[in-house]
């Protein structure tokens, strides 16, 4: 469901609205993005995305210092680029914003430093967004309504937390991985399985010809009663699997064994959320990050809210991976609480909600 750039801006009617310039750059995406903020809601008018994935494929992962290097490489370009595509001029933004992290601490540095730069030169202020409220943020570009109270499972590469939102700025932690994330796992059990770079995606299309049930994955954490997750075991299980075929010098059929892991994680996901949703009863179920773009993943979600009655909100796929759109949106609700951060701030790269 892709953003309707040209319609969102000649649907603008207040002359109230501010303009706010998101820079992203935590990992292997360069993303600068432009959003008008509105009485009722942020409003996207270019987001534009280098990514590098062809550059960090041979290794099987994100190279950090290749990462920097390029966002070195391009900031400049996206900057201008997602400025030119919104149709304003650099004099007329409100504000600048950037991921301050979770994230490499170089890759973050160069999104940061060049929207400070941005933000001194044109005395506006500047704001430092945590990249996992971006992901959960990114909702609220497209969702006309989110009723609260509302449950956000947030899962990439590098963050799986469950959280609770009494409305859309206040929120509790309900759990949070205790190891590994769940896109941490895929990424893992792909350079294992040697399936190629981004994981997920890899696993999700092997998957497709495979049997979910023809592999005892274990599902950790499941009778626990809090909200936390584990994949590291997970990842380990598979490992040991292989490696245990492969000394009977038995064949490994690969679409079962990626089929059997992708339904493990989603299953001990699916149970910690449902569980909360039961307790918490929220009016709505989200899900953001770049896990949340996994088809099955999708359709169990959408089965789990259905059988609850509460609509399962979410974004498409474009803003479920890093993007600088979701950066915006969430320095958007900053804004309109009039709040900014000092120059001096610095990039966190375990940053936690």
């Amino acid at each position: 469901m892709p953003i309707d750039k040209e319609k969102n801006r000649s649907n603008i009617k207040n002359n109230d609205s501010f303009f706010v310039l998101a820079v992203e750059t935590s990992c292997d995406e360069t993303s600068a993005a432009v959003v008008q903020g509105t009485s009722t809601g942020p409003v996207l008018l270019s987001n534009i995305v280098a990514s590098q994935i062809d550059r960090h494929k041979d290794f099987g992962g994100v190279v950090p210092e290749i990462a920097s290097r390029q966002h070195l490489k391009v900031i400049d370009k996206i900057i201008s680029a997602a400025v030119r595509e919104a149709g304003i001029e650099f004099s007329e933004l409100d504000s600048v914003a950037a991921t301050r992290g979770p994230g490499l601490v170089g890759a973050l540095l160069v999104g940061f430093a060049a929207a400070k730069a941005l933000a001194f030169a044109l005395n506006i202020p500047f704001l430092g967004i945590n990249h996992v409220a971006g992901h959960i943020y990114a909702n609220f570009l497209v969702q006309d309504e989110v009723p609260t109270p509302f449950i956000c499972l947030t899962v990439s590469g590098g963050h799986t937390d469950l959280i609770y939102f009494s409305n859309r700025v206040e929120y509790e932690i309900l759990g949070r991985t205790r190891d590994d994330a769940a896109g941490e796992a895929f990424d893992k059990v792909a350079r294992f399985l040697e399936l190629g770079y981004p994981g997920g995606p890899a696993v999700e299309k092997l998957a497709e010809s495979g049997s979910a049930v023809s592999i005892d994955f274990p599902r950790a954490l499941k009778d626990s009663q809090d909200y936390d997750f584990s994949f590291s075991g997970l990842k380990t299980a598979v490992i040991n699997y292989v490696h245990n075929l492969k000394q009977r010098g038995e064949a490994v059929n690969l679409p079962d064994l990626a089929a059997s892991f992708q339904q493990a994680v989603i299953d001990s996901l699916k149970l910690k959320v449902e569980r909360a949703v039961e307790v918490y009863q929220p009016k709505a179920l989200l899900l953001a990050g770049g896990v949340a773009a996994n088809s099955v993943l999708r359709a169990e979600f959408a089965e789990l809210a259905a059988g609850h009655n509460i609509p399962l909100l979410l974004p498409p796929l474009e803003f479920c991976t890093d993007n600088a759109a979701m950066i915006a949106a969430a320095a958007y609700y900053r804004r309109i609480r009039g709040e900014s951060d000092p120059l001096d701030l610095e990039v966190e790269p375990t940053l936690c909600l």
